[in-house]
């Protein structure tokens, strides 16, 4: 089984923001619903999310950098 680690953009309420945003992270299209993206999950296809939402991509990056080393190390040890 492939194990995959992941940043996915969030919205306030934690659900996941598939829409276009600005760099500010409002949306694009005001009439998406899309009520803007606030903050970056770390997702494990193994663990789900790991640790708390990051408010900066440039943050959450090594994080997940970090988590996929974790399972390389595991499996070495195998």
């Amino acid at each position: 089984m492939r194990i995959t680690v992941q940043v996915e953009p969030r919205h306030a309420d934690n659900s996941a923001c598939e829409h276009s945003v600005k760099p500010s992270g409002k949306p694009r299209d005001p009439e998406s619903g899309c009520p803007g993206r606030t903050q970056f999950a770390v997702v494990c296809s193994e663990h789900g999310d790991v640790d708390q939402p990051h408010h900066v991509k440039q943050l959450a990056e090594p994080a997940a950098t970090e988590h996929r080393q974790e399972h390389r190390a595991a499996l070495a040890t195998r």
